[in-house]
């Protein structure tokens, strides 16, 4: 997520922010993990959305987070966006809720 974040915010200062949405779009499957670690700006808010729209019934997303759903709300900002979003990722989802300890701390 954080790299996603970074390329978004430099896509649309030397102007390649168009090419990365067609390249994202062209994406097979796009993971995002650690959703909700981050702060979004207005911008990268609309680029997650756009991202979620060109892929909505057509490619697959898996999004890992340890922010409960209830919480994306909040997390996404702007309640309009978070609404569209939240629509787009929730109608054709399945939602995993994982618990026990970090696999990490066994290695």
């Amino acid at each position: 997520m954080n790299r996603l974040l970074e390329n978004i915010s430099v896509s649309k200062v030397d102007g390649t922010y168009v090419k990365l949405l067609d390249q994202m779009e062209r994406t097979s499957l796009i993971i995002l993990d650690d959703f909700g670690l981050h702060p979004l700006d207005a911008i990268t808010r609309l680029a997650l959305l756009q991202i979620l729209e060109d892929r909505y019934g057509k490619k697959s997303m898996i999004i890992s987070s340890q922010l409960p759903v209830p919480k994306w709300y909040d997390y996404i900002g702007e309640s309009t966006i978070a609404d569209a979003f939240m629509d787009r990722l929730s109608a054709n989802a399945h939602q995993f809720d994982l618990k026990g300890d970090s696999l990490r701390k066994k290695k």
